[in-house]
C-alpha cells in the first residue's frame, strides 16, 4: 500500500497536548492518485492565481473526513492515537475557549456544564443568564440559620433563643451554598465583583448581622444587570453601608457644640464607588495639567460639601424585637433597625444650607434632603470618570488585571450608551466586558498584559464547581474557615473599604518593572502562599474530607456531638478514577475543567513523568495518582494563573 509519511509533525495541541511523533499515512490505492491530483491541482492554484474573495473549503485535514485513510505513528498513547490528526475528533479547541469564557463569566464550571455552553454562542448565553431569576443571599441565610436551630433544639443542646445568630458563619455557609448551585451563575460573578467595588465588611460590628449583610448583598444581585445609578442609590440608602461608613444617624453641623457631619461616606462614594481621585480620559489614562501632572477630581473642600448632603439619614423601621418604641427615629441605633428597609430621611438632622460639589455644581438651599440626596448621585452618575473607572474595575475582577486603554474605552462607550440611549445598563457592561475582543481572541493571551491571578476564593470555586462533587453531608456546602484565616480572603469580610487589595497594586519586582498591576498579589505572599499549598493538600487527602461544623461537648456521655449536619464539601475522585491508568488521559481530563488547554507543556512532561510512579500494590494506587494530579495541578501556575 502506499504511504505519504510526515517526517517528524508537529501537532500543536490535538487531544489536549503537543505530541511529537513521525506519522504515516496510508491510503488506499483506489483513492490515492484522485486525492493527490486534488491535492497538487489545488498547491498550483494556490501558487499562481492573485488573491480572491474568500471561500469556505470544508474537506480539509481535520475537519473529519478520514473514510479511507489509515494512519499510524512511532507513539500511540490512548486518547491521543494518530487517526486523531486526520478526523478531528482530538480537536478541543472550542471546549477550551468556553472553559476560558466560563471562567471569566462563573464562579467555575464542570465539564457537562463547559459541553452545553461551547455549542452556544456566548451572545446567547448571557441573555440567558440575565434573565434568569434571581438567586438571593438572605433568604438562603435564614433557611441555614433556621436548620441549625432545628438541629439544637432536636438536640436539646439549649434554648433556641439563647443562640446568636444568624452571624458570619451563617453567611458564609449560605454564600457557599449559593456559588455551588446557583443556576444564575453571570450574575452570582457580578455581584461578588460589585462586592469587592461597593464594599462592605463584617470585618467590623456587621460580623454578628448576616442577615443585614446578605441583604445589601441582594442588592449587588439586583444592580448587577440594573442601572448603575439605581444601585448607587440603593448603596447609598442601605443601613449595613450607612452603618459601615458611618453616614447613619449622622446629623448636621452644630458648631457651637463642636458638631460636624461625618465625612466618611462623602469621600469613598467619590473615591471609590464613582470618580477615583484624578480626572480621566474615557480610556482610563489620566487628563494631564500644562505641567504634566495628574488633576485630582476634588479636595477637602468638596469632602466637607459632600458630607453635608448625606445628612439626616437614619433607620426607615424598626425591627420586631424592638419593644421600647413603636416607630423608628433618628439615633436608634443597629439593633432596633429593619435592615431590609432603605434609611429615611429626617430633616430636623439634614443640613439645610447650599452645598458646592465638585468644584462648581450647586445643590439649592433648603431643598428636601433626599432631593439633595437624587441630585448629588445624578452629578457623580453622569461624571465623566464613572463610565472608565467602573468598566476598569469590573474587567480587571472578570478577565484581566491589565486591561488596554481601548478595551476600557470600548467598554466606557457601552456605560456611557448601551445602544438605545441609556448610560449606566451593567448588563450591556458585562456583556461588552466578556464578548470583547481582548476577552475572547486567542492571540491576547500571549500578551504580556493578558493574564490574572485568581484570587483565592475563585481557585477554590474553580476547583469544587470544576470537578465531580459527592453528595453534600447536611445537602449543603460549606468553605472551612482555615481557608479564610489562611489565604485572607472571606465572602465580605474584606480588611477594609478597600478591599481584601486595591486596583492598582504592583507587587515588587518583574510586574511593577513592567509597568503592570496585580492585585490580587496583595494577598498572595511568602505565608499565603505555602498556606494555599497546605490547603490544596487537605482538600484532596482523606484526613481532611470529612471535617464537622462545630462541636458541643455532652458532659453526660463524655463526647463531643456536632452542632449541625453540614460537612465540607467533598471532591469526588472516584468519578476520575477511570482515567488514572493513563497518565495522559488523567492529564487531559483536568486540563479541560481546570486549565481551559493552557497546561504548559513543562507541567505536562512533569505529571508524564511522574504519575506512572504511583503504582505500588495492597494501596489504591489509582485515587492516589487522582488525588496527586490535581493537587499538582491545582497548586502551579498554570492554574492560579488564568489568561
Amino acid at each position: 500500500m502506499d504511504k505519504w509519511l510526515l517526517a517528524d509533525y508537529h501537532i500543536y495541541r490535538i487531544d489536549n497536548t503537543i505530541i511529537n511523533k513521525d506519522i504515516t499515512i496510508d491510503l488506499q490505492p483506489t483513492k490515492k492518485l484522485k486525492r493527490m491530483k486534488h491535492f497538487f491541482t489545488f498547491l498550483f492554484a494556490l501558487i499562481s492565481i492573485t488573491p480572491v474573495s474568500a471561500q469556505e473549503y470544508e474537506d480539509y485535514i481535520g475537519a473529519g473526513h478520514s473514510e479511507g485513510i489509515t494512519v499510524t505513528s512511532s507513539s500511540d498513547v490512548v486518547g491521543s492515537e494518530a487517526i486523531k490528526t486526520i478526523d478531528g475528533t482530538g480537536m478541543d479547541s472550542r471546549l477550551f475557549e468556553t472553559g476560558r469564557f466560563l471562567s471569566q463569566a462563573t464562579m467555575g464550571a464542570d465539564l457537562d456544564y463547559i459541553n452545553i455552553v461551547k455549542d452556544m454562542e456566548y451572545s446567547d448565553w448571557i441573555d440567558q443568564q440575565i434573565a434568569l431569576p434571581v438567586t438571593y443571599l438572605e433568604s438562603e441565610v435564614v433557611d441555614v440559620w433556621n436548620e441549625i436551630i432545628d438541629t439544637v433544639t432536636a438536640r436539646g443542646i439549649s434554648d433556641p433563643e439563647d443562640e446568636f445568630g444568624p452571624a458570619m458563619r451563617e453567611l458564609s455557609f449560605a454564600w457557599w451554598q449559593n456559588t455551588m448551585t446557583a443556576e444564575d451563575q453571570l450574575r452570582q460573578k457580578v455581584a461578588f465583583a460589585l462586592s469587592q467595588i461597593l464594599v462592605i465588611s463584617t470585618n467590623s460590628d456587621l460580623s454578628g448581622e448576616a442577615e443585614a449583610t446578605a441583604n445589601y448583598y441582594d442588592k449587588l444581585l439586583d444592580g448587577a444587570f440594573g442601572n448603575y445609578k439605581d444601585l448607587l442609590t440603593d448603596v447609598s440608602l442601605h443601613g449595613a453601608m450607612a452603618y459601615y461608613l458611618s453616614h447613619l444617624n449622622n446629623p448636621k453641623a452644630i458648631p457651637e457644640e463642636n458638631v460636624h457631619p461625618d465625612e466618611n461616606y462623602a469621600r469613598e462614594i467619590m473615591q471609590l464607588f464613582t470618580i477615583g481621585l484624578y480626572e480621566l480620559n474615557n480610556d482610563g489614562t489620566h487628563q494631564l495639567d500644562g505641567q504634566g501632572n495628574s488633576i485630582p477630581t476634588y479636595d477637602n473642600a468638596d469632602i466637607k460639601e459632600m458630607a453635608k448632603i448625606f445628612t439626616g439619614l437614619g433607620p426607615g423601621a424598626i425591627n420586631e424585637n424592638v419593644w421600647w418604641t413603636n416607630e423608628p427615629y433618628f439615633g436608634l441605633g443597629i439593633y432596633g433597625m429593619d435592615w431590609n428597609v432603605p434609611l429615611a430621611m429626617y430633616e430636623d438632622f439634614h443640613e439645610p444650607s447650599e452645598k458646592i460639589i465638585l468644584k462648581n455644581h450647586t445643590i439649592p438651599a433648603s431643598q428636601p434632603g433626599m432631593d439633595d440626596i437624587n441630585q448629588t448621585i445624578d452629578i457623580l452618575f453622569n461624571h465623566q470618570n464613572v463610565p472608565p473607572f467602573i468598566s476598569y474595575r469590573l474587567i480587571q475582577r472578570l478577565v484581566k488585571s491589565n486591561p488596554t486603554p481601548a478595551y476600557i474605552n470600548r467598554v466606557a462607550n457601552v456605560f456611557i450608551d448601551n445602544g438605545n440611549g441609556e448610560r449606566g445598563d451593567m448588563a450591556a457592561v458585562v456583556k461588552a466586558i466578556l464578548l470583547d475582543e481582548e476577552a475572547r481572541n486567542g492571540e491576547y493571551m500571549f500578551e504580556q498584559h493578558s493574564s490574572r491571578l485568581r484570587e483565592p476564593l475563585i481557585r477554590k470555586s474553580q476547583i469544587i464547581r470544576g470537578l465531580e462533587i459527592v453528595a453534600e453531608p447536611g445537602g449543603r456546602y460549606w468553605e472551612h474557615f482555615d481557608y479564610s484565616n489562611n489565604l485572607r480572603q472571606e465572602p465580605m469580610n474584606s480588611p477594609s473599604v478597600f478591599n481584601f487589595y486595591l486596583p492598582n497594586h504592583q507587587p515588587v519586582g518583574d510586574i511593577s518593572a513592567a509597568g503592570l498591576v496585580a492585585p490580587e498579589f496583595k494577598i498572595h505572599d511568602t505565608g499565603t502562599s505555602i498556606k494555599y499549598y497546605n490547603s490544596v493538600y487537605r482538600w484532596t487527602r482523606d484526613w481532611g474530607e470529612l471535617l464537622s461544623g462545630q462541636q458541643y461537648y455532652n458532659p453526660t456521655g463524655n463526647e463531643w456531638i456536632p452542632l449541625y449536619h453540614f460537612g465540607e464539601t467533598q471532591i469526588d475522585f472516584e468519578a476520575y478514577r477511570e482515567f488514572a491508568s493513563e497518565p495522559e488521559l488523567l492529564i487531559n481530563e483536568l486540563d479541560k475543567v481546570l486549565t481551559h488547554g493552557q497546561l504548559s507543556d513543562e507541567l505536562r512532561q512533569a505529571l508524564r513523568d511522574n504519575l506512572p510512579g504511583i503504582a505500588w500494590e495492597g494501596n489504591d494506587w489509582e485515587l492516589q495518582r487522582v488525588r496527586t494530579a490535581i493537587y499538582l495541578i491545582a497548586t502551579s501556575p498554570d492554574f492560579s494563573v488564568i489568561r
